[in-house]
């Protein structure tokens, strides 16, 4: 047995500090693992006794007679190091420790849970907390616990929770315990002084009972463990649903660059969950819709939506939302129409949303052919069935749905708005998933369309992930901003299509170097102390003849010295004009979670007004790249608008890819890159304006 399957699925428990009154924290999960029916050893410990409901009590851990797989310790916050001191002489295989007073209280509490964790870590224990509500594997019957939810009951099913969050965790449950979505596994990781939130989860993903794993998250301390567990469980075929919270871009607030500043950790973590499949859902409702989307549907062949209602309003609603979410509303086929013509009423609507109206009250079988017809639909993957009210008809209903999915290999989903619990409980409990509403269904449906394409995808894209080549590259040795030459050399040399540029010292060597260029020609001023050159006038463009250039060189190095009289102005760098297209930003930025990522977006003066970036972790394919493009909200400008071309989003995926691979490739050495403006051009995609920075 492995420590966190001992954590999880122990055969022999031993309660610390358990107590007889079972109102109390410390009697609780004994009252928990007697009445759930454990069939494990249990071993209370606590000096007041001899014996708690027929259960001998030890005084001590030294006194237990056999081996001990899980001990809850259920202590005040002082008396936990010297618990586990006694736990790790027992060789105890893991811990759960509930008390609080640890970090979460101050300087104080860190260094009680850094004896805690270096304590367990010297005896090979397993730590979940501390703070922590505990745990409960409901297949076994683990209900060690003292959290409110093990108070009803805990059927197992095929949805592992695992929460950051006591309280809000315990909530989530109860609302999943509402729509009878069985949670296998419930476990409150706490401070996560030891066990992470990613590795429980993905040992409950191990337990072939378990068919979706759903999450609720705070924080993250290690990027790559999350990954691990995305990649674990897309090979798994386990969908994995997080709600996130914390939004917070405090931590780029002073980064140099466009880069750095739009790199907030919820817009990082965003990006790097859907790169690696994981879906992402809004609330604690919207996850649990998508879960129960999951647990009873199959996966959709497209992203085609079938809609039948018995509301025009209703269907023109969802399918307003399902193009907000980039589903199709397909215009069903002529013979699917014609079909349809000769079963729903003549004042219904055969086009999509489908409106079979009322009258299959009276007529069922109404309901259920017309469902049948609009599902063997070519284009439609993937089905949406609106109804209200309907009380008095909830057998006939059911009988209805009953066929419908038995008849139906595509996926569907009920909205009954609305609906007796009998109705929503009896569908479900024959593998129907119900949703409240119009939106939260179309939610739903547009989360397993992403998964799908996902794991497509991901399946499709695995060569070229493994055919990346990460250049070798040698940073210049000091800190701070690289010179614009010596940086495009290097991202040159990684593939990264930069405008020919040279340096120029003074107003003569400018000319030269125009010249050698050829006209039209931009200059920049090169100093370490300024990165962002419009505001400091270090700018001028489409420079034609000599007089121009040499004019607007000595021109940028005054506004330069008045803009800031203590910066070293090395010269100007004399670029090639580059005009047209598209502006985009491409960057990289050192996460403190995830590492090295890279952005893409619409780039020029105002990228951080408009937003509009996505982030992966390094490296990325061209065809990554191509996501994150489609990602974009201005993606459509690429296409080409007002009479303008449409650009060449190969190269400048390519570009993206490249630069990618650069950051991969760089160490921790480098800070942050950024590549704003590249023009995205019908003929191709090159950056004008580069800034890198290393330690």
């Amino acid at each position: 047995m492995n420590s966190l399957r001992a954590l999880l699925s122990p055969t022999s428990i031993a309660i610390i500090g358990a107590s007889a009154d079972y109102s109390k924290v410390n009697g609780r999960p004994l009252k928990h693992l007697r009445e759930k029916g454990y069939t494990g050893k249990i071993y209370p410990v606590n000096p007041k006794y001899k014996a708690i409901e027929g259960l001998p009590c030890f005084a001590a851990v030294a006194d237990i007679p056999g081996p001990v797989d899980l001990a809850i310790v259920a202590v005040p916050a002082q008396h936990v190091a010297a618990v586990l001191r006694e736990l790790g002489a027992h060789r105890v295989k893991s811990v759960i420790v509930f008390g609080s007073g640890f970090a979460e209280i101050g300087d104080k509490g860190r260094a009680l849970e850094s004896e805690v964790i270096a304590i367990a870590r010297e005896t090979g224990m397993r730590l979940c907390g501390p703070n922590c509500l505990g745990s409960i594997n409901a297949f076994e019957n683990v209900i060690a616990t003292f959290g409110q939810f093990a108070d009803g009951a805990t059927p197992p099913g095929p949805v592992g929770f695992v929460t950051q969050s006591g309280a809000f965790g315990t909530a989530i449950a109860a609302l999943a315990r509402r729509r009878t979505l069985g949670l296998g596994y419930f476990v409150n990781t706490g401070n996560e002084g030891d066990v992470s939130f990613a590795q429980v989860m993905r040992e409950v993903l191990a337990d072939p009972r378990i068919k979706v794993g759903a999450g609720y998250i705070e924080g993250l301390k290690d990027g790559a463990e999350l990954i691990e567990l995305a990649e674990f469980a897309l090979a798994a075929g386990k969908p994995l649903v997080l709600t996130k919270v914390g939004k917070s871009t405090a931590g780029a607030r002073a980064a140099a660059s466009h880069t750095g500043s739009l790199a907030g950790a919820d817009a990082v973590f965003d990006g790097v969950i859907r790169q690696h499949a994981i879906v992402r859902a809004r609330t604690e409702e919207h996850m649990l819709d998508i879960v129960e989307g999951f647990t009873y549907c199959a996966l959709p062949a497209g992203n085609g939506l079938g809609i039948i209602t018995q509301s025009g309003g209703a269907g023109v609603l969802m399918a307003d939302r399902a193009e907000e979410l980039g589903l199709v509303v397909p215009v069903l086929e002529p013979a699917t129409q014609k079909a349809l013509s000769t079963t729903i009423p003549g004042f219904g609507a055969c086009g999509n949303p489908v409106d079979v109206t009322g009258q299959f009250v009276a007529n069922p079988a109404l309901l259920r052919e017309s469902v049948k017809i609009v599902m063997a639909d070519p284009q439609v993957h993937i089905g949406i069935v609106w109804l209200q009210l309907m009380d008095a008809y909830v057998d006939n209903l059911i009988t209805i749905f009953e066929a419908i999915k038995a008849q139906v290999e595509k996926p569907f989903i009920v909205c009954w708005v609305a609906a007796s619990d009998r109705a929503l409980h009896e569908l479900r409990s024959r593998g129907i998933a119900v949703m409240r509403g119009g939106e939260p269904a179309v939610d739903a449906v547009a989360a397993l369309v992403r998964y799908a394409e996902a794991r497509r995808f991901r399946a499709a894209d695995a060569n070229a992930r493994a055919a990346l080549q990460v250049p070798a590259i040698a940073l210049p040795p000091n800190a701070g901003m690289v010179p614009t030459i010596d940086a495009a050399i290097i991202l040159s040399a990684c593939g990264v299509r930069l405008a020919p540029s040279q340096l120029a010292r003074d107003a003569a060597a400018a000319v030269r170097c125009a010249e050698a260029i050829g006209y039209p020609v931009a200059l920049k001023i090169e100093s370490p102390q300024i990165a962002h050159k419009t505001e400091a006038g270090g700018i001028a463009l489409g420079l034609c003849d000599p007089d121009a250039v040499a004019a607007a060189c000595d021109k940028i190095i005054g506004n330069a010295r008045r803009y800031n009289p203590e910066a070293q102005v090395t010269g100007v760098v004399v670029q090639a004009m580059i005009a047209g297209g598209v502006e985009m930003v491409v960057g990289l930025h050192r996460d403190p979670v995830h590492g090295m990522v890279v952005m893409a977006g619409i780039g020029g003066i105002h990228v951080e007004v408009l937003k509009d970036v996505v982030f992966r972790k390094v490296p990325v394919t061209r065809a990554e790249a191509l996501r994150m493009l489609a990602e974009l909200n201005s993606a459509a400008i690429l296409a080409g608008v007002r009479g303008e071309p449409p650009v060449d989003r190969d190269a400048l995926a390519s570009l993206i890819s490249a630069v990618s691979q650069f950051g991969a490739a760089a160490g921790e050495r480098l800070v942050e890159l950024d590549l704003n403006p590249v023009r995205a051009r019908p003929d191709g995609a090159i950056a004008v304006d580069w800034l890198m920075i290393c330690r």
